[in-house]
């Protein structure tokens, strides 16, 4: 990134209101199809977990140098301990 374009957003302040969402991604390889729907069945070798909605948008500022601040709502459960982390 041009170091120009880097000094503006390193003096942005932005606040990011919004849904906190978790994206899933389940990494398989398919193998059949399924015999009561003609769905794919995946047999799951891995399993990745990614900031989505207003977490994504403040995750990418971020990396973009901007001074950034986030307010949502996070469950407490087990993908909202994933989140938050």
């Amino acid at each position: 990134m041009p170091e120009l374009l880097k000094d503006k957003f390193t003096s942005l302040n932005i606040c990011v209101i919004g849904d906190l969402i978790l994206d899933e991604y389940i990494i398989g390889k398919v193998t059949r199809v399924s015999p009561e729907a003609p769905i794919p069945v995946v047999d799951q070798q891995a399993r990745e977990y990614k900031p989505g909605g207003a977490a994504n948008v403040a995750l990418n500022l971020i990396n973009l140098g901007v001074n950034t601040y986030l307010a949502g709502v996070v469950g407490d459960d087990t993908h909202g301990l994933i989140l938050k982390n």
